[in-house]
């Protein structure tokens, strides 16, 4: 099941960071997290043309950097919705960065994070029954804006 609004696709089973558009979805065998872009985000972005991410191994804070990436519509930091340390990460977003666009729940994941603090952050992202609210304001909110239609 995911939430739509106009075209925007939110899978229902994954928990996103609310200020920066990212989605975190757990691997229930590692406890290791997947980080990627919505569509939302993507919507205000455009098409990716270049995406950098940080090494495996590097140690991340929530809210900081974990890549950059430049858009149709801007150039930006990726942030880490959880703190933790990078175990994976998908070069064929850095080599496709079109990749993200055209998948971004599947093929398009940016990050794999083994997270350092879950239990308190994972408090802080959207998820579940928080979901249809938080899509209608954001999307509200981005039309207000004039980073979507």
């Amino acid at each position: 099941m995911s939430n739509q609004t106009n075209s925007y696709e939110i899978p229902a089973d994954l928990a996103y960071d609310r200020e920066h558009h990212m989605w975190v979805q757990v691997d229930s065998a590692s406890g290791d997290v997947f980080v990627g872009i919505d569509t939302l985000g993507l919507a205000s972005l455009g098409d990716l043309a270049y995406v950098t991410l940080k090494d495996v191994g590097k140690s991340v804070k929530r809210g900081e950097s974990i890549g950059t990436l430049e858009a149709a519509k801007m150039t930006g930091d990726l942030i880490a919705p959880v703190s933790g340390t990078i175990v994976a990460r998908n070069d064929a977003t850095v080599s496709n960065p079109g990749l993200v666009n055209q998948s971004p729940y599947v093929d398009g994941w940016m990050v794999v994070i083994k997270p350092s603090d879950w239990e308190n952050e994972s408090a802080q992202l959207v998820s579940g029954d928080g979901l249809p609210v938080w899509v209608e304001s954001e999307v509200k909110r981005y039309k207000n804006q004039g980073w979507i239609d």
